[in-house]
């Protein structure tokens, strides 16, 4: 992944009540000091930086192993890590984007992947491949996913991540802005799920579609003025549980994932427009912290893979407890 342009240590949780821990009540554990903020009292949340190199035994069920899995937005952020962990897993991914060319952490994914693949053995190797194209548009997207579904003779997978945000307010929205909006967010989400369950049944094949949905289907986010993007995800988690009853009886599961807020060049913009939610948004949940694409890996994998198989219709929301206060 590219390096973030916003310093970890500016994440943390702002000021906060000291904790103070009573010796009698804990007679093994050292007093903590006085000036000790809650988030150290506890602990360090920052995420493990993983060593893409390393790859440990998993269990099988994990595996990705001769899968072919299609991710929009995969030209970066949360689409591009979310690639790099179903690569890892062993799966063939198409990237799908509307960007000219991706970012730069594209390419050296797909490099890492093929370096590794040196080493897995007889059966089809993970590669990542590069598509162009609006997910507003049906047609192409048709023949992009159709010819991915020829060319390798399967598809497994989905792993909808395109979609854009716009801060305004509600009285200030224009047709315009809120038809690309939901256009986008919510009718491109349907076209690429549309593409891939169409090959999938054609060929009487089993899968699972991931839909990126967002904690902001589920709360109205303080101090972020964004109706349209929050009816949006609302919208993608309502459409995975219908898409999920319908398709169930082809064996295709459907499940979203809603994020909590991620660090992205997104964000940033945000930080700069206003400068206080660098530390209002950690304080508003549970660890103290935002998160990072990278900590959406795993449950991309989970979901995508065997050890999710009696899953569906759910909504895997991972929001360090923001929405559970």
């Amino acid at each position: 992944m590219a390096a973030f342009p916003i310093p970890r240590t500016a994440l943390a949780a702002g000021p906060r009540t000291p904790l103070l821990r009573s010796r009698s009540l804990c007679p093994t554990l050292p007093a903590l000091p006085r000036a000790l903020p809650r988030a150290r009292a506890f602990h360090q949340t920052t995420p493990h930086r993983h060593n893409h190199t390393d790859r440990r035994p998993v269990l099988a069920e994990f595996s990705l192993k001769d899968r072919v899995i299609v991710v929009s937005g995969g030209a970066r952020g949360v689409g591009l890590a979310q690639a790099e962990a179903l690569l890892e897993a062993g799966a063939t991914v198409h990237a799908l984007d509307r960007l000219p060319t991706p970012d730069s952490g594209f390419s050296r994914a797909a490099a890492a992947a093929a370096a590794a693949s040196a080493n897995t053995g007889p059966g089809r190797r993970p590669r990542l491949s590069y598509h162009r194209v609006d997910v507003r548009d049906q047609a192409a997207l048709g023949r992009i996913v159709g010819g991915i579904a020829a060319d390798e003779g399967r598809i497994d997978g989905l792993i909808a991540a395109a979609g854009i945000n716009q801060e305004t307010p509600a009285l200030e929205y224009t047709a315009e802005d809120a038809d690309k909006m939901l256009g986008i967010n919510v009718t491109g989400v349907l076209m690429t799920a549309q593409a891939v369950a169409r090959e999938m049944i054609a060929r009487r094949q089993k899968g699972s579609l991931v839909l990126i949905g967002s904690m902001s289907a589920t709360v109205a986010n303080r101090g972020l003025i964004c109706p349209a993007y929050n009816a949006s995800k609302a919208a993608v988690v309502q459409l995975a549980r219908s898409l999920a009853a319908e398709w169930g009886v082809h064996g295709i599961r459907v499940n979203t994932i809603s994020p909590g807020y991620i660090v992205t060049a997104m964000t940033e913009s945000l930080f700069e427009a206003v400068p206080e939610r660098r530390t209002a948004w950690p304080d508003a949940n549970m660890l103290g912290r935002l998160s990072y694409p990278e900590e959406y890996r795993g449950a991309a994998v989970f979901l995508l893979s065997d050890a999710s198989s009696f899953m569906t219709g759910a909504d895997l929301r991972i929001d360090g407890g923001h929405c559970a206060w």
